[in-house]
């Protein structure tokens, strides 16, 4: 019997992934542990492997499809055994895997055969954003909580019973039986349900019937993929618009997976996280003499130390003596770190990405400078695995290498805090009574006020700004 592969789920955050090409085709032998396609995730592309071995009866995905987490994608069987690509179309949606996976790639069992459709039960399934429910049948769609991050599901609408069948392909007016399944990737019914548009109505132009990105275009431009029937028209409601206000200039682009993702955690986060922030300057003149010294006795370019890896080495030895801050809310529950892991933020095209140095506080600055320098050069050539960025305790952010003066970030749940960092500005300070040419720093604290309070954030900020004016400290530690 064939076996079922599902895309798996690398993070807890995943919600969907894009099936970029297929590296096996159909009747390939395939072996336990060999790549078979490759994927991309919110942040990196990565190859899937065959959990066993056999031969690829059947893809269920095509390529540049975007599906949910759990959705099944191929079909591994023995020689001989031929995929059933009609069965396939009759089988009810397999669930996504929700959040609590944590990050585990699930391998799904075959799906049992379809009995008659149950119209007391309609089949549910979770949307590309973890945020939408699909009811099919003539049962009423109900929305409901989504996964780990508890947004509400929305009804999308329900099949239409009709007794007429159109033509397959195009775009015109279709109707379809009653349970029959409605084939559309997340992203078309994202656009759907934007524009107003009643997925049921849509004839699908890709493989199967499936309704395909274009299909929606051509119903929002009125150019048809096929010729409709006559008589029939695609059923579009108007978008309502604010008085005065014309059609938006421009031409509309998605956003990058990874932007999404960025943008949707974020907005979590400062819906969630009742954030308050704290400013320190910082004299920045003993470090940059530091600094300067050591590189001059560095020989190995790898290990010559940045003003980031100073910050990141302060914020790590500071944690130590702050706990709390290198801690975690899920809930009502706190969750206390055996490990300081600090992420740095690095800007990739399209997007945010931020890996983490395990264990911070217990590693020399050359050591901190080598795998910095490694993760953001693999960060930026997408080359990164999902362990490297999916965690970490603590967040620097620094935007000093770019005159920025000073900021503030937005905290990466579940994590308590992040750190700001602006640029170094030469100013004139006082020192001993005399007025001098000083070096600046502006460092600012994000924090979880649910976790932490003013003074506590205040001790920290002055703990980081003692080890940084004293870089010595940071080379005994």
């Amino acid at each position: 019997m064939a076996k079922t592969m599902i895309m798996p789920q690398m993070g807890y955050d995943m919600t969907e992934g894009t099936l970029l090409r297929w590296l096996k085709q159909v009747g390939d032998d395939v072996e336990r542990g060999e790549p078979i396609a490759e994927i991309e995730t919110d942040k990196v592309t990565i190859e899937i492997e065959a959990f066993e071995g056999g031969v690829l009866t059947e893809t269920l995905v095509s390529e540049g499809d975007t599906v949910p987490v759990g959705t099944p994608v191929a079909k591994i069987g023995v020689a001989g055994e031929a995929g059933a690509t009609a069965e396939a179309d009759a089988e009810p949606d397999v669930a996504t895997a929700s959040a609590e996976t944590n990050g585990r790639a699930a391998t799904g069992a075959p799906p049992a055969q379809p009995a008659a459709p149950d119209q007391s039960a309609p089949t549910q399934r979770a949307d590309a954003d973890g945020a939408a429910a699909d009811a099919i049948g003539q049962a009423q769609a109900e929305a409901v909580p989504v996964g780990g991050n508890g947004a509400a599901a929305n009804a999308i609408g329900r099949a239409q019973a009709e007794s007429e069948a159109a033509p397959a392909g195009g775009n015109g007016a279709v109707r379809r039986a009653p349970g029959e399944r409605l084939r559309a990737s997340p992203l078309v019914k994202r656009l759907a349900e934007e524009h107003g548009i009643d997925l049921s109505q849509v004839g699908g132009s890709g493989p199967g019937g499936r309704i395909v990105k274009d299909d929606i275009k051509d119903l929002l431009t009125g150019a048809p993929a096929q010729a409709r029937p006559a008589g029939e028209r695609p059923q579009v409601q108007p978008q309502p618009q604010p008085v005065g206000v014309g059609p938006v200039a421009g031409v509309p682009r998605d956003l990058s997976r990874i932007r999404r993702t960025t943008g949707r955690r974020m907005a979590e986060s400062k819906q969630v996280i009742p954030h308050f922030y704290v400013s320190s300057e910082v004299d920045m003149a003993a470090a940059a003499a530091f600094r300067t010294q050591v590189n001059e006795q560095v020989n190995d370019d790898a290990a010559k130390i940045s003003y980031n890896d100073l910050i990141v080495k302060a914020c790590a030895l500071a944690l130590r003596e702050f706990p709390n801050l290198n801690s975690g809310l899920e809930g009502d529950q706190l969750y206390d770190h055996a490990s300081i892991d600090i992420n740095i933020a690095v800007a990739i095209e399209g997007g945010l990405i931020a890996p983490f140095i395990t264990a911070a506080d217990d590693k020399s600055l050359g050591t901190i400078a080598r795998m910095a320098k490694d993760l953001v050069s693999r960060a930026r050539s997408g080359g990164l695995a999902p362990e490297e960025f999916q965690g970490g305790t603590f967040t620097v952010s620094n935007l000093g290498m770019y005159d920025v003066a000073e900021f503030i970030a937005i905290i990466n749940p579940p994590q308590a805090a992040i750190l700001a960092v602006g640029s170094i500005k030469e100013m004139p300070v006082v020192r001993d009574g005399a007025v001098t040419a000083g070096q600046r720093m502006t460092i600012t604290l994000s924090a979880d006020h649910r976790i932490s309070d003013g003074v506590e954030v205040a001790r920290f900020l002055q703990t980081v700004k003692r080890y940084l004016e004293h870089p010595l400290l940071l080379a005994l530690a």
